[in-house]
């Protein structure tokens, strides 16, 4: 099989490029590993920034569609110390430019758009072969196999693609995640949404950090942030929650409980990053978008913004570049390399201010200064 435009990986990036592709007539199709789009949950809210990931929107004609998914006042932000006392609690703003959104509600709005059968889904890449002239073979886990003209990576943190353009891989930050859930209907998720109030709540310190917010169903989404090496993380796995709440037993009850007081197993989230400044020389017939691109910890809140970005205008170049598309996919590789570069650095910064040794302190002058 022979395709014109060929994305691996259905997340944000992925389908606003695909959707824009398809209303020009562009033939695409996107390659998914994962079975299907409901195969895990898509983590918790967005903040959609004008000159970003709303740009992004209306390039796809999804604009209006969008802000009817949004959550006016979700932008409230709650940060406390340790011990539960509250150092700032900013009410969220119902005419915030940069509202609230599920994240897994904007992908299946994504999704809508497209034909059946655009996206492949349980299609997991396992090689890629470069056949000459800028064309690409792809062959998949169940043994097909695609050739393309264009190989677009929007693959994420561990993506195929990327080793086609460079070497360089994502390096462990030293901090990570616990993702913790807690359903509606669970009795103590109403003391929980106490604690957390009507936003995102940010309880921090040197080396570790409780975040917290509630989803639109009511229920409670938590990540526990932990500064500790990789190895600490993998040694005997089965303990982990318990290892990582032990961190915390000095902190409020209250606090402990949005740790222990979840109702499935955690979802383990080291925070990786490639370098900021990372830049690959033009590769005929394949570029990357989104977190294959350019990975960042997701503390400057640009990540899914980047990545919508990166598909309109990586879509823009493609329809409107003229008539020859490697200078098209130089021109969109110049423009992402100067705009992520930036965001990245300061994704490095705030990761640090979240948890480094002036926490929670300077997480309330950041916040004080918005």
């Amino acid at each position: 099989m022979r395709e014109e435009v060929t994305i691996i990986g259905a997340g944000l990036g992925g389908l606003i490029l695909a959707g824009i592709l398809h209303m020009h007539g562009v033939k695409v199709v996107v390659h998914e590993g994962e079975a299907s789009p409901d195969a895990r949950t898509q983590g918790g809210l967005l903040d959609l920034h004008q000159h970003s990931g709303q740009r992004a929107l209306r390039a796809a004609g999804l604009f209006e569609a969008y802000r009817r998914l949004v959550r006016p006042g979700e932008d409230a932000k709650r940060i406390v110390d340790r011990k539960g006392t509250v150092l700032l609690d900013r009410t969220g703003d119902p005419a915030s430019a940069r509202p609230e959104v599920d994240r897994g509600e904007l992908r299946r709005l994504l999704l809508d758009v497209l034909p059946p059968g655009l996206v492949r889904w349980n299609n997991k890449v396992v090689s890629i072969q470069a056949t000459g002239r800028g064309c690409h073979r792809v062959t998949f886990s169940d043994g097909s196999e695609t050739q393309t003209t264009l190989l677009v990576g929007a693959d994420g943190a561990w993506s195929r693609v990327r080793s086609l353009v460079t070497d360089t891989r994502p390096s462990y930050t030293g901090t990570c995640f616990l993702e913790l859930h807690l359903a509606a209907d669970d009795p103590r998720a109403s003391a929980a949404a106490k604690v957390i109030g009507t936003g995102t709540l940010m309880a921090v310190a040197s080396g570790q950090g409780i975040l917290a917010h509630r989803n639109a169903d009511g229920s409670i989404h938590t990540y526990v942030a932990v500064n500790r090496p990789e190895t600490w993380l993998t040694r005997n796995a089965a303990s982990l929650t318990e290892r990582v709440a032990s961190l915390f037993d000095e902190w409020a009850p209250s606090l402990r409980a949005l740790i222990t007081g979840g109702d499935a197993r955690p979802i383990v989230r080291p925070i990786h990053a490639l370098p900021p400044s990372l830049t690959w020389p033009r590769v005929p017939g394949v570029t990357l978008l989104g977190d294959a691109a350019h990975l960042m910890s997701p503390f400057a809140g640009e990540g899914a913004n980047l990545a919508l970005l990166d598909g309109a205008e990586l879509a823009r170049a493609l329809v409107l570049g003229g008539g020859d598309r490697e200078d098209a996919l130089a021109d969109y590789e110049c423009d992402l390399f100067a705009r992520s570069g930036p965001v990245a650095q300061r994704s490095a910064a705030n990761l640090e201010r979240f948890f480094g040794p002036d926490a929670p302190n300077s997480m309330v002058e950041l916040f004080a200064r918005r």
